[in-house]
């Protein structure tokens, strides 16, 4: 399944909830048992009404031997169905709250090993919402519902054997009702099932917008947006109020009119069964049974109409869980990948490389472009916004595949590499660098976790960090809240140099890499990261020309094409794009 195809899908969904026996087969034994529990509480609440039938004619004969008799009996299966019950109620709990931890676990982890284009789809709400809203659904289905279900069904079938062989006449009257019950239920809900599935993506539309809006609280509120974003919200949660309410009043008609109908019908079962009691046809004892059974059954269909609603509810969730499961991803790891020889020199080629992204095929953001990086070599990216400079790194560090074209390091294509072993060889530094709500010291080590402190501290010296954090009252061990929300943009990237300068890769990826640094932390960087160029194979992408004039090459990227290509020097001389850019920033 494709993203494109994710809310296309709107099959009956029951047949969704199938697909988590996947999730439940590691738990045989603990199924196994619940539904014996199960079935052994439902046999003891059918024969219940035996019991009753027998006091009620043993009365009758004044046979008190065999009243106490049935007393005991009737005491000891109450015992066994309290227990059972509380060993059915221990056993679905806990199965329910493991399976979905399972499915929250592989959803997890099948989203975080997902690459870049199935974001471009997604928004990051949208998917939490199907990570808890979805999952609490199927957490109800399996701990409660199902276990209702079964039990209501056995009831429901062993009901009417029960019923049939008390009273023939009076089980085929019931019988004849139970279409004209059954009938709402499948004719309400078709239209419960498209209410839940609307419902619930309200739900994830409204997740989605307060993820987006809560990341975006600066650029909010310089923009006086604040009432745009409430009004946004408001208008989201009124619609996903009126999806619910028209979820909830087919809910209620749908329960309504089978209540009514049961109730009717065993009233009517109940008037001709006294008529056949009078007429000496059946014993008082046995038209008690029988009206025990007709309602326990009446009842039955009750409890089935709305655990029906909550399986539809929760069916949907599963579909919606499901759908992101099966989504193949568009960058996949080779079956039989080639191993890099060791250790990596860090040679790099495009050859003729174009590339769109999914959600823009009509914009070409590289076209057939082709390069090569030596061994320890620096070469610079430079260019207008949109040029296609960051997608350079997004294709080589595999975050997406070239429409045409290869990408090879040390000779090999990318894609013959295993990711893993692909990005052990790159170190990013990005625009915008991702701060974790982690202590500094950790979110350093983030780029190598097995580094002992020594080697974070060296790394934050190397990456002009280590003085700030010093300044900090915790040190190294000062949690910087979450997305770093207690550093600069400077901060920031320092944090995210030092954490490239642990990973110590053959190859080191700069983009923008100093441009939020003051001038003293540039110099201190810019002099660690000259060290470091003549160890790695370096690529930087730079918008201020300065910082790039030192390279061994620059690359001056226009509409998706390589136009220019030298030193800063000859660059200079020729007088195209390039020169253009630096007598802008130079003179």
């Amino acid at each position: 399944m494709s993203v494109q195809t994710i809310k296309q899908n709107t099959n009956n969904p029951i047949r969704h909830l199938t697909k988590l026996f996947h999730f439940l087969e590691p738990y045989k034994f603990k199924c196994a048992l619940t539904i014996t529990t199960l079935v052994i509480n439902a046999t003891i609440t059918l024969i219940l009404p035996v019991f009753v039938r027998q006091f009620i004619d043993g009365s009758a004969t004044e046979d008190l031997a065999k009243i106490n008799q049935i007393g005991i009996l009737a005491f000891l299966a109450t015992l066994l169905f309290g227990f059972g019950t509380s060993l059915r109620y221990a056993l679905v709990s806990r199965l329910g709250e493991q399976v979905v931890a399972d499915i929250r676990k592989e959803l997890f982890a099948h989203t975080i090993r997902m690459s870049q284009s199935f974001y471009e789809n997604l928004m990051t709400g949208e998917i939490l919402s199907r990570l808890n809203t979805d999952t609490t659904l199927v957490l109800t289905v399996i701990s409660s519902s199902i276990s209702v279900a079964l039990r209501s069904t056995l009831l429901l079938c062993g009901g009417l054997v029960l019923m049939l062989i008390t009273s023939f006449k009076l089980t085929f009257l019931t019988i004849v009702l139970v279409p004209f019950v059954l009938l709402p239920v499948f004719l309400l809900t078709r239209k419960l099932r498209n209410l839940t599935k609307e419902n619930q993506d309200r739900i994830a539309e409204g997740a989605g917008n307060v993820s987006e809006a809560l990341n975006a609280t600066n650029a909010i509120q310089a923009n006086n947006h604040e009432e745009l974003s409430i009004k946004a919200f408001f208008e989201i949660t009124d619609r996903y109020i009126e999806s619910t309410n028209r979820r909830i009043f087919i809910r209620g008609l749908m329960t309504m009119v089978i209540i009514s109908l049961c109730f009717t019908s065993v009233g009517l079962v109940i008037y001709i069964g006294t008529r056949d009691m009078l007429n000496g046809v059946i014993t008082p004892g046995e038209l008690t049974q029988f009206v025990i059974y007709a309602v326990m059954v009446g009842g039955a269909v009750t409890v089935l109409s709305e655990v029906w609603g909550e399986l539809v509810r929760a069916a949907g969730a599963t579909e919606r869980l499901f759908e992101i499961l099966e989504i193949s991803d568009s960058v996949e790891d080779p079956t039989d990948p080639v191993l890099l020889s060791q250790p990596v020199q860090g040679s790099i080629e495009f050859r003729n490389v174009s590339f769109q992204y999914q959600n823009r095929p009509e914009i070409s953001v590289l076209d057939n472009v082709s390069f090569t990086v030596k061994p320890k070599e620096t070469v610079a990216i430079v260019g207008p916004s949109g040029a296609g400079k960051t997608s350079t790194f997004q294709l080589l560090l595999r975050f997406f595949d070239p429409q045409q074209g290869k990408i090879l390091i040390e000779g090999i294509d990318i894609r013959d590499i295993s990711k893993k072993d692909l990005r052990n060889c790159l170190a990013l530094v990005p625009q915008d660098p991702v701060v974790f709500s982690d202590t500094a010291r950790e979110n350093i080590r983030f780029g190598r976790p097995d580094a002992t402190d020594e080697e974070v501290i060296q790394a934050a010296i190397s990456g002009a960090a280590h003085d700030f954090l010093n300044e900090f009252p915790g040190g190294y061990d000062t949690l910087l809240g979450e997305r770093g929300m207690l550093l600069s943009g400077g901060q920031k990237q320092r944090i995210a140099l030092s954490r490239a300068i642990l990973r110590s890769t053959p190859i080191l990826l700069l983009d923008e890499a100093t441009s939020s640094l003051d001038s003293v932390s540039e110099v201190a960087v810019q002099e660690a990261l000259n060290h470091m160029a003549a160890q790695t194979t370096t690529i930087v992408i730079a918008h201020r020309l300065a910082t790039v004039k030192k390279a061994d090459r620059i690359l001056v990227f226009d509409k998706g094409k390589i136009v220019a290509e030298g030193t800063h020097e000859q660059l200079v001389a020729e007088g195209g794009l390039y020169a253009k850019l630096a007598a802008l920033q130079f003179d």
